[in-house]
């Protein structure tokens, strides 16, 4: 009896004793990031379960808790990064009203086309005129030069988030390989365990992942979307092709050879690769924030700019040709001025299918024999129809029949195009033979002021145009769009810089010319102000399934309104993805972190069993000093 005492006590002294280890290094270890609580769970051994063996050391893991503190890691790495980018996108239009903000500066420069109506006389004022239309093109230029420095900033982050991704991979296959040769006792592995949690966090915090344990006791990592990244010892490798300093045409591409931007590639140990972009396999984290930033929401902000520049430019130079009903018996169509059509000028026919339906078709006038191709997304319209078709060059003979017959092809069948009786040798009459219905036409034709322009659209003038070699924008796709990447080359006519008379001379007037005429800034101000233009739905003002309409000076305001809008829901998203982390941390902390308190309640409990297990001892070392002294 006394031996089994003797035994029993033994026993308890030696797991009290690693008890009171473990508590002690859960103590040591109470400020060290990723450390899991340790416990051990004594067994009992020998005949009738009189002994006490130690058992072996586990960590104190809520499983349930860690899948969803990885998941809100992720969500809110993703939420920080399109906050940031979506606060410094807005600081590049300045603070709205200040005088160096985007909108103050166009506003500067309508108060001086009012201040040049007014004044017409003064060379003063022309010269402001010039000044405020410089600070404008360069604002506009800024900001979007801006908008490309955050794009090639991303570019340079997936490069290196990239990186940083494939090299935890490698590390957890290495940690793998590790536990599964550790045995279940080996006081090593919930050490490896913890420092592989920790890689899988940091993974979680660049791609949405899902961790899976294994009956080895290691780890498969999959995506979101179920792409596997990890299978025990095996890591796919991941590369990204950078393509360095973005520019406006630098877009995202299914297609690596037309890509102008990088990818990334996941590598299999067994050869194979997979895009990860191409087939949408990364959903969240700090890498598809990156992605959907540079890739969508700061194109768009570039095409906003594109489209500013371009609305300001045309407002300019530009003539709003509207259609004029007009039939022919049963068929019904429009009278549409089209003198002085240039390459880019699109033309917009509605059209109404016998079901009601209405949509748009747009021919777009080229110099190129054949013309290219033009995709929906870069016209006003993204659900339009694009019909491309020939016109004679600057130069060449501009026979207004010409044209027609190159409309009357491309249209084909279904449709009428003639001259107007009476009208103008550039208006042309389009009317439906077929069983779409012609609701408006509508188009924006360029015009160049000459000595022999005696119409009332001398008012306009090219104020501003494209580039250092000053190229009249026409809004043209040949040789790809002039567009795309407008907003950075937008630039006052230095024609115009060298004459400032012609911001208020109406060449060729029968009535009021001269430079003391107010008639030409006080169009251009309402141009800019009043006159309804249509601008694209891929700038994302109006929505995203129809053009807006909207004078240019709204335009602006829009612009700056969209932008500081998704600033602040950006902001708030991420504040409330913050919270849901700092629960997520907490619920875990809770189940599997370090309680001083409480360990300290462990340790003193601990401590009394290991001094009533050493009484235990005394007692039966006396009993048997007593039954040998008998």
């Amino acid at each position: 009896m006394a031996l089994d005492a003797f035994s029993t006590a033994t026993a308890g002294l030696r797991v009290t004793q690693a008890q009171i280890g473990v508590v002690s290094q859960n103590i040591a270890n109470v400020g060290t990031a990723g450390y899991v609580r340790r416990t051990l769970s004594p067994v009992t051994s020998g005949t009738g379960n009189a002994g006490v063996a130690t058992g072996t050391i586990a960590r104190a893991l809520d499983t349930a808790a860690l899948k969803q503190l990885r998941s809100e890691n992720s969500g809110a790495a993703y939420t920080a990064l399109k906050s940031g980018i979506h606060t410094q996108l807005d600081a590049l239009y300045g603070k709205p009203g200040d005088a160096s903000a985007l909108d103050g500066v166009f506003n500067a420069f309508t108060l001086s086309l009012q201040t040049l109506a007014a004044n017409p006389t003064s060379t003063a004022a022309r010269s402001t005129v010039l000044s405020a239309a410089n600070d404008l093109a360069t604002r506009i230029g800024s900001a979007a030069n801006g908008v490309q420095a955050l794009r090639t900033g991303l570019e340079t982050q997936l490069s290196t988030d990239t990186t940083t991704a494939s090299g935890l991979l490698a590390q957890l296959a290495k940690l793998n390989t590790r536990i599964i040769a550790a045995t279940a006792d080996d006081p090593s592995r919930p050490d490896l365990e913890d420092q592989r949690d920790q890689a899988l966090n940091s993974l979680s915090g660049l791609i949405d992942i899902n961790a899976v344990t294994q009956s080895d006791g290691s780890v498969s990592v999959l995506t979101g979307s179920g792409v596997t990244l990890l299978d025990r010892a095996n890591a796919a490798t991941l590369s990204f092709d950078a393509r360095g300093t973005l520019s406006a045409n630098a877009l995202y591409d299914a297609d690596p050879s037309r890509s102008g931007v990088g990818t990334i590639v996941a590598t299999t140990p067994g050869g194979g690769k997979i895009d990860l972009l191409a087939s949408g396999a990364i959903r969240s984290g700090s890498i598809a924030a990156a992605i959907e930033l540079r890739d969508t929401t700061l194109p768009q902000a570039q095409r906003q700019l594109d489209d500013l520049a371009a609305g300001l430019s045309r407002a300019m130079s530009d003539r709003l040709a509207t259609g004029t009903a007009a039939s022919d018996g049963i068929k019904a169509g429009f009278d549409i001025d089209l003198t002085g059509l240039s390459a880019g000028n699109a033309i917009t026919l509605t059209v109404q299918d016998a079901s009601g339906t209405q949509r748009n078709l747009i021919l777009m006038p080229s110099y190129q024999s054949p013309p290219s191709a033009v995709p929906a997304s870069g016209t006003d319209d993204a659900n339009a129809t694009v019909i491309p078709f020939t016109i004679p060059p600057p130069g060449a003979s501009r026979d207004p029949a010409t044209i027609r017959s190159a409309i009357s092809a491309a249209l084909g069948a279904g449709y009428q195009v003639s001259s107007v009786p009476g009208g103008e040798a550039g208006a042309v009459r389009i009317l439906s033979t077929g069983g779409a219905a012609l609701r408006a036409a509508s188009a924006s034709v360029t015009q160049v002021t000459s000595s022999s322009d005696t119409k009332g659209s001398a008012t306009q003038i090219p104020l501003f145009v494209d580039g250092q070699s000053a190229a009249l924008y026409t809004g043209s796709f040949d040789h790809g769009s002039q567009l795309t990447g407008f907003a950075q080359r937008i630039t006052v006519n230095p024609a115009i810089v060298g004459n400032s008379a012609s911001l208020v001379s109406i060449v060729g007037a029968t009535s009021g010319s001269g430079s003391g005429d107010a008639t030409r800034p006080q169009a251009l101000y309402t141009a800019l102000t009043s006159t309804q233009r249509t601008f694209s739905s891929a700038s994302g003002i109006g929505g995203i399934s129809a053009p807006t309409k909207s004078s240019v000076a709204d335009f602006v305001q829009g612009v700056i309104s969209v932008q500081g809008a998704a600033a602040s829901a950006a902001q708030d998203l991420n504040e409330g993805q913050s919270i849901a982390l700092s629960t997520a941390q907490g619920r875990f902390a809770s189940a599997s972190g370090v309680n001083i308190d409480d360990e300290m309640s462990n340790l003193i409990a601990l401590q009394q069993a290991y001094t009533a297990n050493a009484r235990v001892l005394t007692a039966a070392r006396d009993m048997i000093d007593t039954l040998l002294r008998i």
